[in-house]
């Protein structure tokens, strides 16, 4: 049985002031383990079908390593805002703060980002 700690997080939107065709719109992070992390991210989309959906989510470092990546298997036109887990992240020692960010296709990478504060480090 795994035991989950949830943390209160200081949770900061780092994109722009326009929204994009997939942006996170939010994040939490519940610690498994030491230096490991389940977050649940929440996405707002323009998805319209299978030709026009967000697809992916990634977990960036500072520098921008990505420390994990879900993808997302289907569209989400009739679900929005919707949220997905993104499981076992990772995060090595000293990184104070991710970078969630998701991909649209088939424009790519063009919404808001999320930045998540882990305080418990």
């Amino acid at each position: 049985m795994i035991v989950r700690t949830a943390f209160v997080l200081l949770a900061v939107a780092s994109g722009t002031a326009r929204a994009g065709e997939a942006d996170v719109i939010g994040a939490v992070a519940h610690r498994t383990a030491h230096g490991v992390y389940d977050l649940d991210v929440t996405v707002r989309s323009r998805d319209t079908g299978w030709e026009r959906y967000a697809d992916r989510i990634e977990v960036l470092a500072p520098d921008g390593t990505v420390l994990a990546v879900r993808v997302l298997e289907h569209p989400h036109d009739t679900e929005q805002p919707f949220t997905r887990d993104v499981p076992q992240v990772i995060i090595p020692s000293g990184i104070e703060a991710v970078t969630v960010r998701a991909r649209f296709k088939p424009v790519g990478y063009d919404g808001d980002t999320f930045r998540l504060l882990l305080n418990d480090k």
